[in-house]
């Protein structure tokens, strides 16, 4: 049962925006303590083993009272979180350098990265779902529509790591036509992004063409056509904006996945951003590093849930009722 949260001459948008900022905080305040005991759940000494076998004890206890990890546990926490509100994330156990500047400097490339790749699903699976649906609506161009699926379905399923590989293969290393490695030209951003985005665009593309096949057989689209509009107005004034909602969420949710998708993507790349960062860090036992990328990468997420969320909002208000 559907249950309206407004009292007479109220709004939904009070609750709704009640609701989501308490999902919103509490889901950040697990994240800050996973992070944060990351350090203190795995196995043995982080000093030590980041220092190696071969260090002094008395550098090792020293290191340990600089980074506070002699404190009890309840300090330690109550610090971490006074540093991340001051964004301070602690500080490297290799380099001794604070995380928020080796952060400050690696974000951008993976926020530029994770962007593009976005930008790309959305500009090529909007037009290649529409089309296709104009193309396949009333069970016509049946070969079109399986070659559409077939194809979409196994690139897809390409793990973005083996169809990274593919690509480096094929126009880096064979044909020589793109760069293998970095971000100094614009040509470097292609192979990556490509890989990045390949596999969403195909899975964005069938879920328009889904939706839009929906909406074309409902009767205010009759209508429409009834009354002899143009064929472009009815697709694109008509049916594609109610057919846009669940593209918005997919779409979202894919953004989200992209930020993730750049860690392994990047490695492979060379990419100088979070995702080769973090990997570094893990290979050298530097766990302050690790949690604040985690917890970059974890906000980032969190981030990107809301604004579908309050967008959603924005395009279909029924969507700030509460379901009770």
């Amino acid at each position: 049962m559907i249950i309206a949260e407004r009292v007479k001459g109220g709004s939904t948008w009070l609750p709704f925006a009640r609701r989501r900022a308490i999902r919103f905080l509490t889901s950040l305040w697990v994240l800050v303590t996973a992070a944060f005991l990351m350090i203190h759940l795995i196995p043995g000494d982080p000093v030590r083993e980041s220092l190696g076998l071969t260090a002094q004890p008395e550098v090792v206890d020293a290191r340990r009272e600089a980074l506070g990890l002699n404190d009890p546990l309840p300090v330690q926490y109550w610090h971490y979180l006074t540093g991340l509100f001051r964004g301070e994330f602690g500080t490297s156990l290799i380099s001794g350098t604070p995380v928020a500047d080796l952060i400050g400097d690696r974000l951008p490339a993976t926020v530029q990265l994770a962007v593009s790749a976005f930008l790309v699903v959305i500009v090529v699976a909007v037009p290649v779902g529409v089309l296709m649906a104009v193309l396949t609506k009333g069970g016509r161009r049946r070969g079109g529509e399986l070659a559409f699926t077939s194809s979409s379905v196994v690139l897809a399923a390409i793990p973005e790591f083996l169809l990274a590989v593919g690509l480096v293969s094929l126009f880096a290393v064979q044909l020589e036509l793109l760069p293998v490695a970095g971000n100094d030209a614009p040509g470097s951003f292609v192979l990556p992004v490509l890989a990045l985005a390949a596999g969403p665009a195909a899975v964005l593309a069938r879920i328009v063409r889904v939706e839009l096949l929906a909406v074309l057989g409902n009767d205010f689209v009759r209508t429409a056509r009834a009354k002899r509009l143009p064929a472009r107005l009815v697709y694109l004034r008509h049916a594609l904006p109610n057919a846009v909602t669940a593209t918005l969420t997919l779409g979202g949710m894919m953004l989200a996945s992209l930020v993730a998708g750049t860690v392994l993507v990047e490695n492979i790349f060379a990419w100088p951003g979070l995702g080769s960062t973090i990997v570094g860090s893990i290979q050298q036992k530097d766990y302050p590093a690790v949690q604040g990328i985690v917890l970059v990468y974890g906000t980032g997420v969190l981030l990107v849930n809301l604004a579908v969320d309050v967008v959603l909002a924005l395009l279909d208000p029924r969507s700030t009722i509460r379901e009770a």
